[in-house]
């Protein structure tokens, strides 16, 4: 046995080295090592331990082995949480193939020299290696990592000089952010290029999910616990194992990495959060399911548009999970291919969609996931009608029943979107299902609503002989049976007309307590998600909630108070609740109102049009919404025409857009390729709509995110672009969409803007 030398004895034979770094390094690096290592080799990681500095935490050394395509990586850096598993993820990212290992870490108290004995490392054969991993401690040196990792550069990857700076800078960039606490922003990055790189190399998930054997051993160790894990290997496996141990809060002390090319023997010495073993059977069966699926997971990502965004949602779904202790049924769902996909595309999705129902509804979460891989059944409006009917029937009381009749919106508007995420619905049947569930929900709020009021007030002594019909009527997107992600729910209410014609007060007071205690029932989860929006009835906000028919037909008709704007929004109106009868009546008068000989102001409308985008998009970005060529040109050419040729061609008599671009085409109003045009760009744009507001479910943000940037690569694989390199898939994206928008914007100046003045086409197109 070869004694260490003192630290005096290295800074004599190496006297650049600072000597108080020689002295930390040999008084506090971890036992272990010096019986690893040989003098020479033990000198280098001391140099390369001098040049960390905070501004350069972290050093990377690459030695080529002697055989093509092995490396000898070394990276000496300050510690921190999580880095072992960056380290290990960011050396798969680059392509390389982690065979063996020798990972160590200062120990926490100082320690007295240990001996040094001297051993090689063999490249192809398991090892045993200890690892070290505490965050740094108050009082002490900043604690230091040496970490020696053998690797083989995998077929297609490339290792030359320029990508050995890349990596270096790369790993620099990661440690700062650990040391900054910014753990999750470095999981994300780390994942999203890991995931790429499996992308190209076609290296997902297998046909099967490989099973994972974890063994707790608490008699091992005085103070960790040991986990022993065998299983399959594969593609970065050692990454997907350790970042789901400090995914769910474990420091790693010490590891043992064996494997012989088609299994893999890692043994992980532990402890919890509060630096305890792990003593509790419940705690070590949920860490083994938690562990086990956080892997498989990991090698699902492909599927997910944002890989960040999915494993940090599926392990707060684990947590749910975990928290209403799963039994075999579920785990076995959860192994399944095609449910660890289906995950993987739900959470990389969105954040409200999946958040939002955890927070409120995770006691229905179960029943809810078993079904993600059953197809969609579109449900009818009857049988929607029925379910929430039976379920009211649980409580007489209107709180309880209020909550009763969100509950289940709240429900089913995650049913119906998860399966358009899932399935890929096409937009016609998805807006279809949002709006037969908006009509139910409506109608029975309405039921509600009067119910509560009867009880509170006594309804008019008029109205007890003779009740008025009441109807609510739809606009916007509610109206064309449109409706999307976070779209709003716009609503105008109107009663029905007395035998004498005559306006009655107290009446509209009635009324007025109906619409009032309606507005109470329907809650939005947040703003833009069913929301309602009243703000087009009659004199705006300053009019009052409920309207006689006979105001509409004063408000709206020609020489009446309603603004152009307002004769072009009636087109979108439609009967959704309440009295049917009436409701067709109103949309009678629609009709006549809207499609009238009277003239219609397109200089008007082309002013409005150049305010919006003069004042409604950000300087230099796009706006999906307003910009030049985005939906709005295509839903006001369909718009203006309409209103210009409805009064002869009752086809155009439509809220939908879709179905008047259809109508335009047939009556010859526009030619075949413009109207095929229009339709397709409408889809496109819609979707590129629903892509932006499923991430936050704020339906007002509607600007492009910046060309280049990682909000524009996710956006883009929400929306199909699923290439091997993300960058060319943005980048396909943005030119289609460019493409799209110049030739709905030309086909909007050339039916409009041609009596226009020269300069007034410029302003339109600015």
């Amino acid at each position: 046995m070869k004694e260490t030398p003192k630290w005096t004895e290295f800074q004599t034979r190496f006297p650049e080295v600072d000597p108080a770094i020689f002295k930390d390094f040999l008084n506090r690096m971890d036992t272990d090592y010096f019986s690893q290592f040989r003098l020479r080799t033990i000198a280098k990681h001391v140099a390369l331990a001098n040049t960390l500095t905070p501004e350069s935490p972290c050093t990377l050394h690459v030695e080529p082995e002697k055989d093509a395509g092995w490396y000898r990586l070394t990276v000496v850096a300050y510690d921190y949480f999580a880095e072992f598993a960056t380290i290990c993820g960011l050396l798969s990212a680059y392509g390389f193939d982690i065979r063996e290992a020798l990972i160590f870490t200062y120990e926490d108290p100082p320690v007295v020299s240990p001996t040094l004995q001297p051993k090689s490392m063999h490249r192809r054969q398991a090892s045993k290696w200890p690892v070290r991993r505490h965050l740094q401690q108050p009082g002490l040196s900043r604690k230091k990592v040496v970490d020696v990792f053998l690797v083989h550069v995998l077929p297609g990857a490339l290792f030359n000089t320029e990508i050995q700076k890349e990596l270096s800078r790369e790993l620099t960039n990661m440690i700062r952010l650990l040391e900054s606490r910014k753990t999750q922003e470095v999981r994300n990055w780390v994942n999203r290029k890991l995931v790429e790189t499996l992308g190209q190399r076609k290296a997902a998930a297998s046909a099967l999910v490989h099973p994972a054997e974890i063994v707790f051993n608490n008699a091992l160790s005085a103070r960790e616990t040991v986990v022993d894990i065998r299983g399959t290997d594969s593609p970065a496996f050692l990454y997907a194992f350790t970042n789901a141990l400090a995914m769910r809060g474990l420091y790693l002390s010490k590891a043992t990495i064996e494997g012989d090319g088609l299994r893999v023997h890692n043994r992980f010495f532990v402890r919890d959060q509060h630096r305890k073993k792990i003593v509790s059977t419940q705690e070590q069966q949920e860490l083994t399911v938690a562990a086990a699926l956080i892997k498989e997971f990991t090698h699902y990502l492909t599927w997910a548009p944002d890989p960040g965004r999915a494993l940090n949602h599926f392990s707060h779904f684990l947590d749910q999970l975990l928290e209403h202790h799963l039994n075999k049924k579920q785990i076995n769902w959860l192994t399944r291919k095609d449910s660890l996909a289906n995950l993987a595309r739900l959470f990389g999705t969105s954040d409200f969609l999946w958040e939002d129902f955890l927070r409120r509804q995770h006691a229905n979460l179960l029943p809810v996931i078993e079904k993600f891989h059953q197809p969609q059944a579109r449900s009818s409006k009857i049988s929607l009608a029925k379910t929430l009917k039976a379920g009211l029937e649980k409580s007489k009381q209107s709180e309880i029943r209020k909550r009763l009749l969100n509950q289940f919106k709240d429900q089913e508007l995650f049913r119906i979107d998860m399966h358009h995420i899932l399935n890929e619905t096409p937009l016609p049947a998805f807006s279809e299902s949002l709006t037969t569930l908006a009509e139910v929900i409506l109608a029975q709020a309405l039921i509600e609503a009067q119910a509560m009021v009867n009880r509170k007030h006594s309804p008019p002594s008029t109205l007890k002989r003779s009740p008025l019909p009441f109807s609510i009527c739809g606009l916007g997107k509610l109206g064309g049976r449109e409706l999307g992600y976070a779209s709003d729910i716009e609503l105008v209410f109107v009663y029905g007309t007395s035998a004498s014609g005559v306006a009655n007060p107290i009446i509209g007071e009635y009324y007025e307590r109906i619409v009032q205690e309606f507005l109470h029932w329907i809650e939005a989860k947040q703003e833009g998600i069913f929301q309602l929006d009243i703000r087009l009835r009659p004199h705006g906000e300053k009019g009052l909630l409920a309207n006689s028919f006979e105001e509409i037909q004063r408000y709206y008709r020609t020489g009446g108070a309603a603004a152009p704007f307002e004769r072009q929004a009636w087109i979108k109106l439609r009967h959704v609740a309440g009295n049917a009868a009436l409701g067709r009546r109103i949309e009678r008068y629609r009709n006549d109102f809207v499609y009238s000989r009277s003239s219609w102001p397109l200089d008007t409308a082309l002013h409005l049009r150049r305010r919006q985008i003069r004042e409604l998009i950000p300087q230099g970005t796009i706006h999906a919404k307003y910009s030049p060529g985005g939906l709005i040109d295509i839903e006001y050419t369909a718009q203006y025409l309409q209103i210009q040729y409805g009064h002869r061609e009752s086809s155009l008599h439509t809220p939908n857009t879709l179905q008047a671009l259809k109508a335009l085409q047939a009556t010859k109003l526009l030619s075949r390729q413009d109207g095929t045009i229009l339709v397709d760009d409408y889809l496109f744009l819609r979707k590129v709509i629903d892509g932006l507001r499923i991430v936050r479910g704020n339906a007002k943000d509607l600007v492009l995110p910046e060309s280049g940037s990682d909000a524009m690569t996710y956006l883009a694989r929400r929306l199909g672009y699923m290439t091997d390199v993300w960058q060319e898939g943005a980048r396909a994206f943005e030119s289609e969409l460019q493409k799209r928008m110049n030739r709905s914007h030309a086909i909007f100046v050339k039916l409009f803007c041609r009596k226009q003045s020269g300069k007034e086409k410029r302003r339109i197109s600015d």
